[in-house]
């Protein structure tokens, strides 16, 4: 087996030693099972887009429905 070394965010690393802890395996086992499931997945057919992204969230607000038409709405953007 092969070594290899990376460098982490803070941030990133502690969440890597919370699961490693959590899972009772090492840090590296943790990151190994990652890119075998990273390499183990087949290419998305089509590049995902905000819309396929956030498609439950859509309609779920309620607002005015003239936001970009009506330029009341527009009065003082960009200063």
């Amino acid at each position: 087996m092969r070594t290899i070394s990376l460098k982490l965010p803070d941030a990133l690393h502690v969440k890597l030693e919370r699961f490693a802890k959590v899972r009772k395996q090492t840090k590296s086992g943790i990151v190994r099972d990652a890119l075998e499931q990273m390499f183990g997945r087949k290419p998305a057919a089509s590049p995902i887009s905000a819309l396929d992204l956030a498609g439950d969230l859509v309609g779920s607000c309620e607002g005015p429905g003239d936001l970009s038409t009506n330029p009341k709405y527009l009065e003082g953007f960009g200063k």
